[in-house]
């Protein structure tokens, strides 16, 4: 059975400042990463559970997309007792850890 994917406020304003970093409107190799990021994100539908858990919290999970040194890291949440998975925020690789008030 497939999980619902939600994506959080703070997640879709990663993703649209993130179009824009790329220049994805300007270019059709950018633009189709984009998209290919987004299926990524959209096929945590199906085990979710097979990314690993990141190392600041033990209750998230990332997955990483891209190559280096453009690796994106998708944190999310996996809510098994509604089969959910909400994504909290797109971030590049390289930045420092985050917060949990990075989440808000």
């Amino acid at each position: 059975m497939a999980y619902l994917v939600s994506i959080t406020s703070r997640a879709e304003r990663d993703l649209a400042a993130l179009y824009g970093q790329i220049h994805a409107a300007d270019s059709k190799r950018a633009r189709q990463w984009y998209f290919d990021l987004e299926e990524a994100i959209l096929g945590l539908r199906e085990m979710p559970n097979r990314n690993p858990v990141t190392p600041e919290n033990k209750r998230l999970r990332h997955l990483l997309y891209g190559r280096k040194p453009h690796v994106y890291r998708v944190i999310f949440r996996v809510k098994s007792n509604g089969r959910q998975v909400e994504i909290l925020h797109v971030r590049h690789g390289a930045r420092q850890r985050f917060r949990a008030s990075d989440l808000k």
